[in-house]
């Protein structure tokens, strides 16, 4: 069952208020009261997390689900949640866990320690943890204890994240984690404030922290018709990212299926991710794939330079990895990643 544990990243204010300094809503939250993320609670002038330990997901899953793409290729992840979220995303695929705490209680899950899941990871032969399915940054506190130890027993770390993560939230974890991919959902403004009830420039501030921080990060977008799915808006998703990012930064662009409160939208045609992909390569993106399409010529990594297979994917399983010390063995250009 959930636990209580005092939060990290907070201050206490007058009239016994405290603000959170976790994600980009920065709630400043009465005594007794919940931060947006309901899973934070005022008690009495102490911010305490409501979910530490409450594991809801464990599962070993290939790397490439996250995904990540340039990071350990063909190894396994343990991956865990608790429940929760700072997003209230209409097309949430998650939405039993992730939406769950808006009731007020945060119900099921298991009392897990960082040492059992560090101890489970190595159990089940993989080579990193994965704080995802619900969003990291609402259970801050066990992913970076767990993330500590993990690092302690020769594990890596990855967040698959909304990417509100404050600055400081960004500091706070950089020591201890490894790779980000962070779901930017959309380019416009008044498109996170309905559909996610959140804002896009923490997010790109988030995003600038994690690749000046050193994180290896990849950035997924959901390709949602009507939502996000102009060329113009797709355009300017993949400028960031080359521009402000970097051209190596892996633009995964995923199809979407209907669910939670969006389940009469279509699901994304395949031309449309084609289009993402030919717009992302005109912008000078180096590394772009399609999402939530098995077999599509685009899951595969080829050399920018040479046009070499390199890792040749179907859905989730690699089956092949012809990269040499990190670079093509055709032609000697270094691809961008962790490889090792």
């Amino acid at each position: 069952m959930a636990q209580a544990k005092e939060a990290m990243l907070y201050e206490k204010l007058d009239g016994r208020k405290v603000r959170c300094h976790l994600c980009g809503h920065q709630c400043v939250i009465e005594a007794g009261k919940y931060g947006v993320c309901r899973v934070r609670r005022n008690d009495d002038g102490v911010l305490r997390s409501l979910n530490y330990g409450a594991v809801v997901a464990v599962n070993a899953d290939p790397i490439e689900k996250k995904p990540l793409f340039h990071f350990l290729p063909g190894s396994r992840s343990l991956s865990i949640a608790c429940a929760g979220c700072n997003f209230q995303c209409d097309f949430c695929q998650n939405w039993q866990i992730s939406q769950s705490p808006r009731s007020g209680v945060v119900e099921g899950g298991k009392a897990v320690s960082p040492e059992q899941i560090v101890t489970a990871a190595i159990n089940y032969d993989c080579a990193s943890v994965s704080y995802t399915y619900t969003e990291p940054t609402v259970f801050f506190e066990l992913a970076w204890e767990t993330s500590r130890l993990a690092r302690q027993r020769g594990l890596k770390n990855c967040f698959v994240s909304n990417g509100f993560l404050t600055p400081l939230a960004v500091e706070t974890i950089a020591p201890y984690l490894d790779a980000i991919n962070v779901d930017l959902k959309a380019f416009r403004d008044e498109t996170y404030r309905k559909v996610m009830k959140a804002s896009l420039e923490p997010v790109l501030t988030c995003l600038r922290a994690l690749v000046k921080a050193g994180i290896w990060v990849e950035v997924t977008t959901l390709v949602v018709p009507g939502m996000n799915d102009s060329p113009d808006e797709l355009a300017d998703i993949a400028e960031f990212i080359a521009g402000e990012l970097s051209p190596d930064v892996p633009w995964h662009v995923s199809r979407f299926h209907g669910d939670y409160r969006m389940t009469s939208t279509p699901s994304t045609p395949i031309e449309t991710l084609e289009t993402a992909c030919r717009i992302g390569r005109e912008a000078g993106l180096r590394y772009i794939y399609c999402g939530n399409v098995p077999g599509h010529a685009d899951e595969r990594t080829r050399c920018p330079g040479c046009d070499e297979l390199l890792i040749d994917r179907v859905g989730f399983s690699v089956r092949s990895l012809a990269l040499r010390d990190g670079a093509c063995p055709k032609c000697g250009q270094a691809v961008p990643g962790v490889w090792k």
